[in-house]
């Protein structure tokens, strides 16, 4: 199952409640702008943004004429894409080895990413290493073991309570000396209102310069999308702190609100580089931003 089908299949509820809108279209008044202002807003697109669509899409319907609901389906389409145009991007693995550091607040589903980012990797034929830096999270480390093994990575760890930054240390150590191509770094499920836990994720980042100086270096962000807008504003809070670049939106087939991938992009300007859409390890997939705009709207 390709990207539109399985983004597609989990954005059933919005793509449902969009879709309902256009097959009773019975013309552009204010009344179906009104209704597809609060639709988008519902959808978690932020309330902003779905004004900004919505008065932007009656301005290109009367300018052009458009009457038909295709029509105004179209306009749509293309004005969301400009919102999150440039907003994907593959991950910038340029070098041997190259760092991911994996950072997020508890319960979004960060382990489990590492994991079927793993796999992805390793399927991809890159030999991989994983870095258990949560130390503070009881049996952190044992599961992140549990998905090395099964995307048979290998897996450096401590004791529980050690020090994240020696951890990952050790991790970038081991990846050098056994030519991994890509070390993937997890990190404490940290809250982002905690200022000492956001010097460790500093702590971190200057070991990881002062070991691999060179290396291409990917900090990613996991959002759980069924938090809608608490999800953005935890965004916020570490794009101040720990220089994302980029995000993994995991659950997005557990929610009718897909508009948080718009309220990211517009409101962040930080590429989503990743998203999860099911259970299975083959479910974390690149993000496009255009195929995701046309599965929205089908």
């Amino acid at each position: 199952m390709g990207f539109f089908d399985k983004i597609k299949q989990g954005l059933s509820k919005t793509t449902k409640q969009l879709g309902g809108m256009f097959a009773s279209f019975t013309g552009a008044n204010d009344e179906f702008y009104d209704e597809l202002e609060e639709t988008l807003i519902l959808a978690d697109i932020g309330a902003e943004n779905a004004a900004r669509a919505v008065d932007e899409l009656r301005s290109v319907a009367k300018s052009q004429g458009y009457r038909r609901a295709d029509e105004i389906k179209s306009a749509l389409a293309e004005i969301l894409s400009e919102q999150i145009s440039g907003m994907d991007g593959e991950l910038a693995l340029n070098t041997k080895p190259s760092v991911i550091l994996v950072i997020g607040v508890n319960g979004v589903g960060k382990t489990t990413t590492i994991g079927k980012l793993a796999t992805k990797l390793v399927r991809e034929g890159k030999k991989v290493v994983l870095v258990a830096g949560d130390t503070f999270r009881a049996a952190a480390a044992e599961q992140l073991t549990i998905w090395a093994q099964r995307a048979g990575a290998d897996i450096i760890r401590h004791e529980e309570g050690a020090d994240p930054a020696a951890v990952i240390f050790d991790g970038l150590a081991a990846a050098k000396a056994r030519g991994a191509d890509v070390v993937i770094c997890d990190t404490a499920g940290r809250l982002h209102n905690k200022s000492n836990l956001m010097n460790e994720l500093n702590k971190i980042s200057r070991v990881i310069d002062r070991e691999l100086p060179n290396a291409s270096r990917e900090t990613l962000l996991v959002i759980d999308a069924t938090t809608g807008q608490n999800g953005l504003i935890q965004a916020k809070q570490f794009k101040e702190s720990a220089g994302i670049s980029g995000v993994v939106l995991t659950k997005l087939d557990g929610t009718a609100k897909g508009g948080i991938v718009v309220a990211i992009a517009q409101q962040l300007q930080i590429p989503i580089k990743l998203v999860g859409v099911g259970e299975g390890t083959d479910d974390l997939i690149d993000f496009n931003a255009q195929e995701f705009v046309e599965a929205l709207l089908d």
